[in-house]
């Protein structure tokens, strides 16, 4: 009879417990209500078509896009109790009484940024003993993000750029994102406008602005180098997709280099004014960097020459690089008026204001698209890190805190703010 050695159990255990896991889609609790999850039910038997070694289990939800039925109906567990699990996936912070201690966790923690509002969050997570992967951190060697909202940000923002400039000027009456059925219907309204002859400046090149740019290629908005853009009069609507290094410039007069400026941009000075002065509506894609130059100030809003009237601001920096964001407005509440001279707000439709969209939030109004976006993502870039011995290190570049209550070495610059120096 076959006995087998000390050896080969001991590869037999190793090999079980790197290839056998259970994960949790779990359930959102934060407040207002977020309706996204990292995986529909459709991504979701992927993964465990692709994972067969990988358990999933889904946590019962009464606010979830997708509700726990289309769950079920595809063969997944749908329970109150996900405790037995080993990695748990989410989309915003989890309360810390719902912290489940020993476990591995996925969600957008806002906390890299030593945001004062979670610290305590972040220390829970120490104390617990939790593995903390933020999926802010899931990025590439060169530190590109490879999974996010960005473009559904950008999709939602630009709508409601649209939206705005609609109400305000009563040309058109879009309905609001989350009332609609998915990204489809959302085309669906803006085929049915007709825009004003408008100047439209976006910045940024990323996923945000490639969300934006491709609402304004639905709508069959003409786009515009940068030349004839900043010298030219048109007689129907134009857009221009401006680079960091088209907005920004170096100080001493030299040719600025991105790259240089992503690394460290105290050498830059705003060049946006040239763009403020041509522009109508303002599509804020990009995104800010400590120490970034602002893009335009109060005193420039105030200057005769700036023609901007409508900002949808998706980065919302508030009180930042765009001085009309004087706060992060809401999805009930998504528009507001800056008044130029007094610097306050008013109303979104008062005489002389910037009409500004500044909402934080929103994938939120589209979550089926959203949800459906990020679990491909998520499929493709982290669950086969899990069973390849994390060959890439993406696990091992997103993982911020330990099971044994440190923070990694890739992030131990929120020390301080761990210890509350910050």
């Amino acid at each position: 009879m076959y006995k087998p050695t000390f050896t080969t159990i001991l590869v037999q255990k190793l090999f079980q417990s790197q290839l056998y896991m259970k994960f949790a889609i779990i359930k959102e609790r934060k407040n207002p209500p977020d309706r996204r999850v990292v995986f529909s039910p459709e991504k979701l038997a992927e993964a465990r078509a692709q994972f067969p070694q990988a358990e999933f289990v889904v946590e019962s939800s009464d606010i979830r896009v997708f509700p726990d039925e289309a769950y079920q109906a595809l063969g997944f567990e749908v329970t109150d109790n996900v405790s037995d699990c080993d990695v748990m996936i989410g989309v915003k912070e989890v309360p810390i009484e719902n912290l489940i201690p020993n476990k591995k966790y996925f969600y957008f923690s806002h906390t890299i940024k030593k945001q004062p509002y979670n610290r305590k969050l972040l220390l829970a997570m120490l104390e617990r003993n939790i593995e903390m992967y933020d999926h802010e951190t899931i990025v590439k060697q060169n530190g590109g993000r490879l999974i996010g909202f960005g473009r559904y940000a950008g999709l939602v923002g630009a709508y409601n750029g649209f939206r705005a400039l609609g109400l305000r000027d009563g040309l058109f009456n879009l309905p609001k994102v989350e009332t609609l059925a998915d990204l489809e219907a959302v085309k669906a309204e803006l085929d049915k406008i007709t825009l004003p002859n408008i100047k439209i400046l976006l910045t940024g090149t990323g996923k945000v602005a490639l969300g934006a740019k491709e609402i304004l290629d639905h709508l069959k908005i003409k786009e515009v180098s940068d030349a004839l853009y900043l010298t030219t009069e048109f007689t129907e609507p134009v857009y221009v997709m401006a680079d960091v290094m088209e907005y920004a410039k170096r100080a001493d007069g030299k040719v600025g280099d991105k790259w240089e400026f992503y690394k460290d941009p105290t050498g830059y000075v705003s060049n946006f004014m040239p763009y403020a002065k041509e522009t109508n509506f303002f599509i804020a894609g990009h995104f800010y960097g400590n120490n970034a130059p602002y893009l335009f100030t109060r005193e420039d809003a105030k200057s005769p020459d700036f023609k901007i009237n409508l900002v949808a601001d998706i980065s919302c920096d508030v009180d930042g690089p765009v001085a009309s964001t004087l706060k992060a407005s809401t999805i009930a509440d998504p528009f507001y008026g800056y008044h130029v001279e007094t610097e306050k707000e008013v109303a979104f439709n008062a005489k002389d204001a910037i009409t500004v969209m500044a909402v934080d939030n929103l994938p939120c109004e589209l979550p089926k698209d959203a949800s459906e976006g990020f679990g491909e993502m998520f499929l493709k870039h982290v669950i086969p890190s899990f069973f390849n011995n994390d060959k890439n290190e993406i696990l091992k570049r997103a993982k911020i805190t330990t099971s044994d209550s440190k923070l990694t070495p890739r992030f131990t610059y929120l020390q301080d703010y761990v210890d509350g120096e910050k």
